[in-house]
């Protein structure tokens, strides 16, 4: 059996087909956004008018002194846990790119230790950390650990520590971002190792690390909440406390992702205008600029 091809067809190349997802028409992209639209509403009047939510209870309780008091505490665990994830994360990422095997290993086995074990588990390793070292000190002078790593300072370590692994790796992403060439030119001129790290290549990674920080920042809002499992009096605890007593768990409940969602929209907000801050050029130029002086 023979196949003829009318004539010219044969010799002609395929049609490639393009990748490019063909753009929805004006009329379909409406009707789409209304059919959106239409279910969201749907749902909202749904739920808002189905009685079962008593929504006089989450607005009596939205400001409401000990959920106000947990909402400081969120705040305070995430600053703080930040603060240290980030300084040790920077220390942690300079260990990575050592000349010193040992000290390059011993960061390696941090961050692998780190990231490998789950965030909760952490928390609750670092709250029963009494079973292992109960009391702290030298001869005479010990201290119970019971006394020292209360729920909040537990809380503080899981966060912090565990923050740590993974700004240790965005800090790193970010040093080997900045072109070898520069470190070079600049232990050229008489710069020291340490001179280098801290005037020429962080200012210029701070371009590649600031974003998913500010990122990280969001996500420690919202894990600050795992440290209710060990009675630290954040905003998720606080709510806890309340719904036990009065039974509305739904509304607390909803009470306490209103002010999460809260938050985490200003941190977003923030976020995207440091991006568009730093992607479109209007931040600091950073680049080396070494003078040789005869």
């Amino acid at each position: 059996m023979s196949f003829t091809f009318p004539s010219g067809l044969g010799n002609q190349p395929a049609p490639l087909l393009s990748g490019k997802p063909r753009a929805l028409g004006r009329g379909k992209r409406l009707v789409v956004t209304g059919v959106v639209i239409a279910l969201g509403l749907a749902l909202t009047i749904r739920i808002a008018t189905s009685g079962a939510i008593n929504w006089s209870v989450v607005r009596s309780f939205s400001f409401h002194a000990a959920i106000l008091d947990g909402l400081w505490m969120t705040l305070e665990l995430t600053a703080l846990s930040m603060v240290i994830g980030v300084v040790l994360g920077t220390l942690l990422a300079v260990m990575a790119i050592s000349r010193y095997p040992a000290v390059k290993a011993a960061s390696r086995l941090y961050v692998w230790l780190f990231r490998g074990t789950p965030l909760l588990v952490q928390l609750i390793f670092w709250f029963n950390i009494a079973l292992v070292f109960p009391v702290i000190g030298i001869g005479l002078w010990q201290i119970p650990i019971n006394s020292l790593v209360t729920p909040f300072a537990a809380a503080l370590l899981g966060l912090g520590l565990n923050e740590a692994a993974y700004m240790a790796e965005i800090v790193r992403a970010g040093i080997n971002s900045v072109d070898k060439g520069q470190s070079e030119a600049a232990v050229s001129v008489g710069l020291t190792d340490t001179q280098v790290m801290s005037h020429i290549v962080l200012p210029q990674a701070l371009k590649v690390i600031t974003p998913p920080t500010a990122n990280q920042t969001i996500g420690m809002l919202k894990n600050t909440s795992l440290v209710s499992v060990i009675g630290a009096q954040e905003l998720l605890t606080k709510t806890e406390d309340i719904y036990a007593r009065n039974f509305q768990v739904i509304e607390l409940l909803i009470v306490a992702s209103l002010w999460y969602l809260a938050l985490t929209t200003v941190a977003s907000g923030f976020q995207y205008w440091l991006e568009h801050r730093l992607g479109d050029g209007s931040a600091p130029n950073l680049a080396l600029k070494v003078e040789v002086q005869s």
